[in-house]
């Protein structure tokens, strides 16, 4: 019997590979990240974070967030009239990936409930750190104030289960 040796499918006689390439080529899948890998990935650079959430209806909902880490929790900002915050008052349950968007590709995904506060004196570092990702140091202080202010939250991802891979491609 023949099988089918199709590029992308999972081998049933050697789980955790993929069939692909030539026929009868088995090729090795993405391995796991270690955890300084993976918060080394998360805190690379300026990659956005597309988070998930239910709307109101339960349709999904994603939105790309700037973030920091905390350790292994994740930190936002968001607006407290904003869809992404009225699905989380909702239902505190949320995903949230991050990818590496280039060869050999990668991505770290995080499940988990979310912690929301208004408090603008605990949100300004936070704030102010986000806005150093992204923004540079010569605006992190500027972009601190701009999201630390009353009508925004700090929202905090404690994940509850993490996958995250690495060389998707190799």
């Amino acid at each position: 019997a023949e099988r089918d040796v199709r590029p992308g499918l999972v081998s049933s006689s050697h789980p955790g590979v993929a069939v692909g390439g030539r026929a009868g080529t088995l090729l090795a899948m993405a391995r796991d990240m270690t955890p300084e890998e993976r918060r080394a990935f998360l805190s690379d650079g300026t990659r956005t974070g597309k988070l998930a959430v239910a709307d109101a209806s339960g349709a999904p909902h994603v939105v790309p967030v700037w973030f920091v880490l905390d350790g292994d929790d994740v930190l936002f900002n968001c607006g407290a009239s904003s869809l992404k915050a009225r699905a989380i008052a909702r239902d505190p349950r949320v995903a949230l990936v991050v990818d590496e968007e280039v060869p050999p590709y990668a991505f770290v995904l995080l499940k988990g409930e979310v912690e929301v506060s208004d408090d603008v004196e605990a949100m300004l570092p936070w704030s102010t750190e986000i806005g150093g990702r992204y923004m540079g140091d010569d605006r992190a202080a500027e972009f601190g104030r701009r999201n630390a202010v009353e009508g925004e939250l700090l929202v905090r991802l404690r994940p509850t289960r993490i996958v995250a891979k690495a060389g998707v491609a190799d």
